[in-house]
C-alpha cells in the first residue's frame, strides 16, 4: 500500500521533471473548464469543481498507486451528485463526501482494491452509458439556450419540460455549442498532445465577449468567481443525518472506486506498469475527505485527464500535483476571466464527454457478448436512466452475482425435505 510517488522518487531526475511539468500544466488546462463544467452541472457552484480538482487531484497523485493518475471531479458523479444536493442539499453531499471517503479508507485498509474487480463488466458498461444519457440531456437546456428555469431531475420529466420550451431555442447559444464540439474535435485529430478543450472553449467563449451576444456565462449566472481555496471546515454531522446519507455514501464510494481503478488497468496498460490497488483506495478516501473539508465534491481517479497526462509526457505522479498547483495559482490570479465562459461552451464540451464516456467504438464488440450479458449490460443501463443509480448498481450487482454462479456446474442439491 506504499504510494506510488514513493517509488518514482527514488530515481528521479531532471529530465523527467520536465516532462512532468509539461504534462501537468497540460492536464490542467483540460481539467480546468471540466471541472467547471461538471460542477455546473451537478447542481453546484463551478468554484466547487476547482477546489475539488485542486484538493482531490493533489491527495490522489501524492498517495496514490497509480505513476500517471490524474483525479479530481468526474462526469460520472454528475448523476449522483445533483441528486444528493436535490434531496439533502449541499452540506447533505459534503457529508455524504466525507462518509464516502471513510469507507475507502476502510476498504484500502481491509485489501479490497482486487475485490472491485469483481463487479461484472455488463453492470460497468450499462451504468457507464446511462450516466452518459443523462448527463447529455442535462445539457440541451444550455447547448439551446432554452428559456426555462427549473430543469426536473427526472429523465422523463426533463425531456418533456425541454420540449415544452423549445420554441425558445437561441441560435446565438446553439451556434456557439455546435463551434466548441467542432473545434474539441479539430484540436483533439490535429494536435492531441496539446489542451485543445481550453483553447476551443476559450475562442468560442471569447467570440460571446467580443460580439455581446445574448449568450448566458459562468458570470452572468453564477457572479463572480473567489480568488482563493475556501478555509476548511467539518461538515455538521449528526447520526440521524449520517443513517440518512449512508445509501448515498456508498454509491459514491462504489464510483469512487470502480472508475478509479479502471483508469488505473487503463492507464497501466498505457505505460506497460502496474499500478496498486490498496494504495488507490486509501488515495481517494483521503481525497474525497479532504475534498468535502474544502466544500468541495467527490472526486475519483479520471480515465480522460488520466490518459492526456501519459499522452502529453507524465511520468510520475509529479505531474498530477504540477496539475493541481496549476489549477490553483489559474484560481488565485486569473478567477474573473473563467467567468467568462459561456454557458454553451462547457455544455458541448460535457455532451463531447458524455459521448466518449459511453465509448461508442464499444458498441459492436457489445451485440457479440452472451445475451445473459447483453441482458444485464441493457437492465443496468435502463434503471440508470429511468430509475436511479443506487437501485441500478444494486441490481446489476445482484443479476449478476445470480448469472455467475448459474454458469458454474453446481450439483443439484440433496437436501431432504425436512418433516413437520
Amino acid at each position: 500500500m506504499t504510494p506510488k510517488i514513493l517509488t518514482t522518487l527514488q530515481t528521479y531526475d531532471r529530465e523527467t521533471f520536465r516532462a512532468d511539468v509539461f504534462a501537468g500544466i497540460s492536464v490542467a488546462m483540460v481539467a480546468l473548464p471540466l471541472s467547471l463544467a461538471i460542477a455546473i452541472a451537478s447542481g453546484a457552484a463551478p468554484a466547487q469543481g476547482l477546489v475539488t480538482a485542486i484538493v482531490a487531484g493533489f491527495l490522489i497523485s501524492l498517495l496514490g498507486g497509480s505513476r500517471v493518475q490524474i483525479g479530481g471531479p468526474t462526469g460520472a458523479f454528475i448523476v449522483v451528485v445533483y441528486g444528493v444536493i436535490a434531496e439533502h442539499g449541499y452540506d447533505g453531499l459534503v457529508l455524504a463526501t466525507f462518509m464516502a471517503g471513510i469507507l475507502l479508507l476502510i476498504g484500502g485498509v481491509l485489501r479490497a482494491g482486487r475485490l472491485m474487480r469483481l463487479v461484472p463488466e455488463p453492470v460497468t458498461n450499462g451504468f457507464t452509458i446511462g450516466i452518459a444519457v443523462i448527463i447529455a440531456t442535462s445539457q440541451v437546456k444550455d447547448l439551446l439556450g432554452l428559456a426555462i428555469a427549473d430543469v426536473p431531475a427526472e429523465f422523463i420529466g426533463k425531456v418533456e419540460a425541454l420540449w415544452s420550451v423549445r420554441d425558445s431555442l437561441n441560435p446565438a447559444a446553439l451556434g456557439i455549442g455546435i463551434a466548441t464540439m467542432i473545434l474539441i474535435v479539430a484540436f483533439r485529430r490535429a494536435a492531441p498532445r496539446l489542451p485543445g478543450l481550453i483553447v476551443a472553449v476559450a475562442l468560442t467563449s471569447g467570440a460571446v465577449a467580443l460580439m455581446a451576444l445574448s449568450v448566458d456565462t459562468i458570470h452572468s449566472r453564477f457572479g463572480d468567481l473567489p480568488g482563493a481555496l475556501p478555509r476548511p471546515h467539518l461538515p455538521e454531522v449528526s447520526l440521524a443525518r449520517m443513517v440518512d446519507l449512508l445509501p448515498s455514501a456508498i454509491v459514491i464510494a462504489f464510483l469512487a472506486g470502480i472508475e478509479s481503478l479502471l483508469s488505473a488497468i487503463v492507464a497501466d496498460r498505457m505505460i506497460q506498469g502496474h499500478h496498486r490497488p490498496n494504495a488507490e483506495l486509501l488515495a481517494q478516501g483521503a481525497a474525497n475527505i479532504g475534498s468535502s473539508l474544502f466544500g468541495g465534491l467527490p472526486a475519483t481517479g479520471a480515465i480522460a485527464r488520466t490518459a492526456t497526462n501519459v499522452r502529453a509526457g507524465g511520468r510520475t505522479p509529479v505531474a498530477g500535483l504540477v496539475h493541481a498547483v496549476t489549477i490553483l495559482v489559474v484560481l488565485l490570479l486569473a478567477a474573473p476571466l473563467a467567468g467568462y465562459l459561456a454557458m454553451p461552451a462547457l455544455a458541448g464540451l460535457l455532451i463531447l464527454t458524455a459521448w466518449n464516456m459511453s465509448e461508442p467504438h464499444r458498441w459492436k464488440g457489445y451485440l457479440k457478448e452472451r445475451r445473459s450479458d447483453q441482458f444485464l449490460l441493457v437492465l443496468t443501463f435502463v434503471l440508470t436512466v429511468v430509475a436511479d443509480l443506487t437501485i441500478a448498481i444494486g441490481v446489476g450487482v445482484a443479476v449478476g452475482l445470480a448469472l455467475r454462479l448459474h454458469r458454474r456446474d453446481v450439483p443439484p442439491s440433496d437436501w431432504d425435505v425436512p418433516k413437520r
